[in-house]
């Protein structure tokens, strides 16, 4: 639950639940795709696409193979930062935090509702690793489905989620002559601060 110090918090939520079910109405094929970008042991950036899994007070949930890149570098260091844009809304959100990984039980439960061929691909790809072919995928795609036959698939170790705790939520919304409005939410301590940014 939020309490009396994270009203802001809760603010900033329900709006972005507002915009994110709007989103959801734009026939957008991915409405959940979001930017994450994450930082290497020298500081080097590195951003791609995920899907948003889940969110509530708690942050905003997402799944990857833990040996990925963006897996490592979150293992070094947790701090992230996820950039959702609708293009037919004109509309953006930042999203700055830390992360952790899910517990075991949450990604259980995620992964229960993968599709069987997803659960197949999340054991045949080293995600991230060298390639030489893609015969090779496929090949241990075939090999997965062959061990697997008949029976559930379990989630693999190296498989789980992710909840970012925001520390910062910024909206953005286009405006003509590029007079954008900007609503940005930052935690301070225990507490929240809401103030508008310069385009």
């Amino acid at each position: 639950m939020i309490d009396d110090a994270d009203v802001l918090y809760g603010e900033a939520l329900e709006r972005f639940r507002s915009l994110f079910e709007r989103a959801g109405k734009t026939g957008l094929k991915e409405p959940t795709a979001m930017n994450l970008a994450t930082v290497d042991a020298q500081g080097r950036p590195s951003s791609r696409m995920v899907l948003l899994k889940h969110f509530d007070e708690h942050g905003f949930v997402f799944y990857t193979n833990r040996n990925s890149r963006k897996g490592k570098q979150l293992g070094g260091n947790p701090n992230a930062a996820l950039c959702f844009f609708w293009d037919p809304l004109m509309e953006q959100v930042r999203i700055e935090g830390a992360t952790a990984t899910v517990t075991n039980e949450e990604a259980d439960d995620y992964w229960k509702t993968r599709s069987r061929n997803s659960q197949l691909g999340a054991w045949a790809s080293f995600q991230s690793e060298p390639l030489d072919s893609r015969d090779t995928l496929e090949a241990r795609f075939a090999q997965m489905r062959e061990r697997f036959a008949e029976q559930p698939i379990p989630r693999p170790p190296h498989w789980s989620g992710y909840r970012m705790v925001p520390e910062l939520i910024e909206f953005w919304v286009g405006v003509e002559f590029r007079l954008h409005q900007r609503t940005c939410y930052r935690k301070a301590g225990r507490a929240w601060t809401v103030s508008l940014l310069n385009p």
